[in-house]
């Protein structure tokens, strides 16, 4: 029998602390590594899966995340078991409210999955950058049994507060679902780590539907997975396992690479997991065709390099340059470019992360920056060199990294006069 699985995907954090960066859009929409957005990892992790079924749902600030999935996202509607749909909020609680948690937002949608009858739903987030093979998560998931498994990972214990911990026996059944507690137990024999939840879940279809239907008529319930469904359904005893993504094998991978996953809650997160792409060998590793990160197509040019003269040579060391973009006579170390960045003659940038369509003026001087889309930097500038300065004009987290808001691009509007 081949399975039925059907995705669903919860994208419509606010992301909060990745401010200014989610200003004018969700978490799961901001850019990354030069070409991609967030969202992207999920998707390309569910489609090289085999999972063709997904729904997409969306709240806060969605129209960049909407227009992103229509640009790269949409199948040629030949089957009906193959769909990427975007599902804004619905509002079907009695209320009319906004989603008031992870749950509550399936539970808003229950109809979706009632009206395609998977075997399986596999419910993930949209805010984290990895690789996942969910296929095998899935088929552990079958070969228990389980009402429900989830992902999950070792992490330092001092971000046990950050985390829903799991407690596991020994066949990986789990016993106890602690949710941001930082007194949470630590992995028997490694007192230093904490089994986390990264928030993925393969639920038996029944399992989900009561679940639900249970936990909005708790009026007691926050409606949220980690804090209300995940406890009672180990309370009450059901077979709950925890799949550890460790163990996850993604084709065209060397067998002893270790697994890649970062949370980019923060500033600081996202700049770090950027920088990792750029080394010799990247934890990242995103040239590995038997597991494209997919994403929107787009038709840029080449990027190209201009002069070869003292003082005056286009190039970048140690960065990653994305389609479009030209480097006349500017030097880029250590960064990542977006598409279509323009850094004229005489100007550095160093251990920086520049979004799309970013101008970047003759001699200007950037050092540990990210710059939003559509920036363009005047000629002479100098930013991230120093902080109290930056901090009249940016935005500087706690660690030293100025984030300069972008510029909404302009929209062509072409007018017909008949």
């Amino acid at each position: 029998m081949r399975l039925r699985v059907l995705g669903l995907i919860l994208a419509g954090g606010k992301g909060t602390r990745l401010y200014p960066l989610t200003k004018e859009r969700a978490k799961p929409a901001v850019p990354f590594g030069g070409k991609y957005r967030i969202v992207d990892f999920v998707l390309s992790n569910f489609i090289n899966s085999g999972i063709y079924s997904i729904y997409v749902l969306t709240q806060f600030r969605s129209q960049s995340l909407l227009q992103h999935l229509s640009e790269g996202w949409q199948f040629g509607g030949l089957l009906k078991n193959q769909f990427i749909i975007p599902v804004p909020a619905q509002m079907r609680s009695p209320g009319e409210t906004w989603y008031q948690g992870t749950a509550d937002a399936i539970y808003q949608n229950i109809n979706l999955i009632e009206q395609a009858d998977p075997h399986v739903v596999a419910i993930f987030g949209a805010d984290h950058i990895y690789r996942m093979n969910v296929a095998h998560m899935v088929e552990f998931h079958e070969n228990l049994n389980a009402a429900c498994t989830i992902a999950a990972i070792p992490v330092d214990k001092k971000h046990a507060h950050e985390f829903g911990v799991i407690e596991c026996d020994e066949e990986n059944r789990i016993r106890a679902f602690h949710e941001k507690n930082p007194d949470a137990p630590t992995i028997p024999g490694n007192p230093n780590e904490v089994f986390a939840s990264m928030g993925n879940y393969i639920f038996s279809t029944r399992t989900l539907l009561q679940a639900l239907k249970e936990d909005a008529a708790n009026v007691d319930s926050t409606h949220d997975f980690g804090r209300d469904i995940l406890p009672k359904l180990v309370a009450d005893q059901q077979a709950i396992y925890a799949y550890d993504y460790q163990s996850n094998k993604i084709p065209g991978e060397p067998g002893d690479q270790p697994v890649y996953w970062r949370d980019v809650g923060t500033i600081e997160a996202y700049f770090e997991a950027n920088m990792d792409l750029r080394s010799v060998k990247p934890a990242l590793n995103l040239y590995n065709r038997q597991w494209p990160l997919r994403t929107s197509s787009y038709p840029d040019p080449p990027a190209k390099f201009a002069f070869d003269e003292n003082n005056r040579r286009g190039e970048a060391i140690d960065s990653i340059v994305s389609g479009g973009c030209i480097l006349s006579g500017g030097s880029v170390k250590e960064s990542i470019l977006g598409r279509g960045v323009k850094v004229h003659a005489g100007a550095t940038v160093e251990n920086c992360v520049i979004l799309d369509n970013c101008d970047i003026g003759r001699r200007a001087k950037l050092r540990n920056a990210i710059l939003d889309k559509n920036v363009k930097v005047p000629p002479d500038t100098v930013i991230g060199y120093d902080l109290e300065q930056d901090k009249k004009h940016y935005h500087v987290t706690e660690t030293g990294i100025v984030v300069v808001e972008g510029l909404r691009s302009p929209v062509d509007i072409s007018t017909v006069f008949v």
